[in-house]
C-alpha cells in the first residue's frame, strides 16, 4: 500500500474509532468518548511530523498517540504502570 493510498484512507475516517478499527488497535470506548478529540489531534500531528510510508507506520503513529494520551493521565509522582492501553509496548 503506497503513501497516497494510506493518506486517502485516513482522510475518509470521520471518527477516531474508525481509525482504531482499521489499524486493529483495541481500545476502551469510555476512554475514546472522553479523550477522542485529543487522540485525533495527536494522531494527525504524528502524521504531519512523519508521513506514513505504509500501513504499519500509520498504525504506529496511532498507537503512539493513544499511548501518549494514556500515559499523560497517569500520576507523575508515582511509578504507576500504564494499564489502559491494550496494545502498549511499554508493559
Amino acid at each position: 500500500m503506497s503513501q497516497n493510498e494510506i493518506e486517502q484512507i485516513i482522510a475518509r475516517f470521520t471518527q477516531i474509532e474508525q481509525a482504531m478499527d482499521y489499524f486493529e488497535i483495541g481500545y476502551d470506548r469510555r476512554f475514546i468518548e472522553e479523550h477522542g478529540e485529543a487522540l485525533a489531534k495527536r494522531f494527525r500531528g504524528n502524521l504531519i511530523l512523519k508521513p506514513p510510508q505504509d500501513w504499519f507506520e500509520a498504525r504506529r503513529a496511532l498507537k503512539n498517540a493513544y499511548c501518549k494520551i494514556q500515559r499523560s493521565l497517569l500520576d507523575k509522582h508515582t511509578r504507576s504502570a500504564c494499564r489502559g492501553c491494550t496494545t502498549c509496548q511499554r508493559r
